[in-house]
């Protein structure tokens, strides 16, 4: 094979530097085209709509940005005003370096298009810690690399690629003259000296003054859709970017006598509330987006009939028991991945800008709906199929007041099921097992509890048990293979409720069924800028007390704890950020989340998006156009002026309060 090489030159190594860069900025490029091709079903929508020349300018600005950042000691080495930098010795430490260096982040960028269908978002730093109690990853990580042979593929050609065409400088160079010396100094200072305000001016993505070093926000200048902001970003960038960096920061919108009056976070029950000491379980259902539950489609915002938008149903006992239940028209997770669902749904706190219990605000003193209930003599646990500490729920599940936690291990220590036999072999107990050892664990409790559990079954790499490989299998019209999961989930509930029914505690149960966020989807109305958020919010009270019926009104997850203390009658003050659906207006709920640094305010017929930067970047009218086409920013006068108002107090209440730990009613530490 024959090696590229400079000829004899003063300036070989800046030139073969620039050629060097140039063959990475098109690995770049082709790694954006495979994170596209893989990701199209939700990148397309609208993707007619987007600038190629903005998309490309947006590409090549953060793209330059990750590369000077990943190849700045290599620069360095490669430029640095010293003759006998050209000798072969050091030149091939140098290429090396520069392979490594790069392949580390093609596959980064490789990986991340298969994570994507996952989050949503390109992969940042918060990754490390998210999976850093995971035992599996390996086994993860083959299986994915067994499903996307073709992105192993293009990884391989494409470092095999850098080796072939990497450009070396010339061999030894030999400077017999003092006058060869001074030139080549000269030269090689110049070049060094240009080297380093360009490469400044490339990392912060500008050269004047008014630019401030870019952050993953700056994406969205160049895009239509959030979807997109991923295809602008690159996975290096967007982890360099989130190391170390302030999560929560006060953007001070209002003083706080202003703020209070706006908005705040606390609720102060009255003494004249009835307490009702009744049970709560609150399920939480992996990946079970509303798009795959028949009783919840179409979406009213679409208005077409049922019959014509050829619906069909994966979960016909969810379907059922909410015809038994209270639910909402539009129902939303505040985040998209499973760290965040715990805090939002037990909590009420959502997910703004990273998840919480992976920021140094999970250090804060935080309270939930274990709690509190707590307080009032309910004994409480969670439970969670998976090795014990796996994702950091058993950590949170204690500090957010959970008296005990049951996982992988308690369950094998049961000796009325088949202990790791049941195990899936990847993640967490087979769903149908665990919560039948859920329904029965409760009955060893004392009344009133409160009791949650996190389920695992519809999960990557959507697998059923042996015994259902025929019942629930993939089916000839399932868009993808995560249907056959929901199947089998759905009859999993199906048997718990069966159990529950049969135990002394359910009549005085509220239950409250919801999903963690959403994962693959099929229909182009759950890939929208709202629809990845939907999830099921379903509260069954089989005493009645709670009426069944479907209300014309916004719910979010962050709106259980409120709702259900409020139920209960709790009378303690605390803190939450959602919601009491049962004593709020239909014409006033309101759900808000944040995705690639955009702020999403849902309230009336109306979604504002708000960028983290302080700046309103559109408001549609979703319930007329859910796909989102119409920005009628600037159009509706006061409501657009109202829903800022309201969305800012709920921001900077939200970051207050993380800054300052005051994330209950006590004090707050010194």
């Amino acid at each position: 094979m024959r090696r590229i090489q400079l000829k004899k030159s003063y300036i070989s190594s800046p030139i073969a530097f620039i050629c060097n860069l140039t063959l990475v900025y098109m690995v770049y490029g082709l790694c954006r085209l495979a994170y596209l091709f893989e990701n199209w079903a939700v990148i397309s929508e609208g993707f007619d709509q987007l600038s190629f020349w903005e998309a490309f300018k947006g590409c090549w600005m953060f793209d330059t940005s990750a590369i000077l950042y990943t190849n700045a000691l290599y620069a360095i080495l490669m430029l640095i005003p010293l003759h006998w930098k050209e000798k072969n010795w050091w030149q091939t430490m140098n290429k090396w370096m520069y392979v490594l260096i790069n392949s580390v982040c093609i596959i980064a960028n490789l990986s991340d298009a298969v994570y994507f269908q996952y989050t949503g978002r390109r992969t940042n730093w918060s990754v490390f810690q998210e999976f850093s109690n995971e035992g599996n990853i390996g086994d993860v990580v083959g299986v994915e690399l067994l499903n996307h042979w073709y992105l192993v593929l293009v990884g391989i050609i494409l470092i095999v690629g850098l080796i072939i065409l990497y450009v070396k400088p010339t061999g030894t160079f030999r400077l017999r003259m003092i006058k060869n010396y001074l030139i080549y100094y000269v030269i090689q200072i110049i070049c060094f000296g240009l080297y380093i305000p360009i490469t400044i001016a490339g990392m912060r993505g500008g050269a004047t003054t008014a630019v401030r070093p870019i952050t993953l926000s700056n994406a969205h200048q160049y895009v239509n859709r959030a979807p997109e902001v991923a295809l602008i970003l690159n996975t290096p960038f967007s982890m360099i970017r989130s190391i170390n960096k302030d999560v929560f920061v006060d953007p001070k919108y209002y003083s706080r006598k202003e703020l209070d009056s706006i908005y705040q976070p606390i609720y102060m029950p009255a003494d004249s509330l009835v307490e009702k000491k009744k049970n709560v379980v609150v399920l939480i259902m992996e990946s079970y987006g509303r798009e795959y539950i028949g009783a919840y489609n179409p979406l009213p915002a679409l208005n077409p009939q049922p019959s014509t938008l050829n619906y069909k149903t994966y979960t016909p006992f969810t379907d059922s028991l909410i015809q038994h239940s209270l639910t909402f028209d539009y129902t939303f997770a505040n985040g998209r991945k499973s760290i965040d669902g715990m805090p939002s749904i037990l909590s009420s706190i959502p997910r703004f800008i990273e998840p919480f219990f992976l920021t140094p605000a999970s250090l804060n003193k935080v309270s939930g709906l274990a709690g509190e209930l707590d307080k009032i003599g309910y004994q409480s646990a969670f439970f969670h199929g998976a090795e014990n500490g796996s994702m950091g729920f058993e950590a949170f599940a204690h500090a957010t007041g959970y008296q005990k936690y049951l996982g992988r291990t308690e369950y094998d220590q049961d000796k009325r099921f088949n202990g790791d036999q049941d195990f899936d072999g990847m993640w967490a107990i087979w769903d149908e097992e665990f919560l039948q050892f859920y329904a029965l664990q409760m009955s060893q409790m004392k009344e009133p509890f409160i009791t949650s559990v996190f389920t695992a079954s519809s999960h990557h790499p959507y697998k059923v048990p042996e015994r259902y490989q025929n019942k629930f299998k993939d089916e000839p019209d399932d868009p993808n293979v995560l249907c056959k999961c929901i199947r089998y989930v759905d009859n999993a509930l199906r048997l718990f409720f069966e159990t529950a029914k049969k135990q002394p505690w359910y009549d005085n149960t509220i239950f409250v069924l919801t999903a963690d966020h959403t994962n693959l989807t099929a229909r182009s109305e759950y890939q929208t800028d709202l629809g990845v958020f939907g999830v099921p919010i379903i509260i069954f009270d089989p005493s009645g007390e709670i009426k069944p019926e479907r209300r014309h009104c916004i719910a979010q997850q962050i709106d259980i704890m409120p709702t259900i203390l409020g139920h209960l009658g709790y009378k303690n003050p605390y803190v939450a950020f959602g919601q009491d659906l049962l004593n709020t207006p239909d014409s006033l709920t309101w759900a808000v989340n944040n995705t690639e640094g955009i702020y999403q305010y849902v309230k009336g017929d109306y979604v504002l998006q708000f960028t983290d930067d302080g700046h309103s970047k559109a408001l549609y009218n979703y319930k007329k156009d859910w796909f989102l086409k119409q920005n009628l920013l600037g159009k509706t006068g006061k409501t657009e002026q109202q829903m800022e108002r309201e969305l800012k107090a709920i921001i900077q209440s939200y970051m207050e309060r993380m800054v300052e730990d005051r994330l209950t009613m006590g004090k707050p530490k010194n």
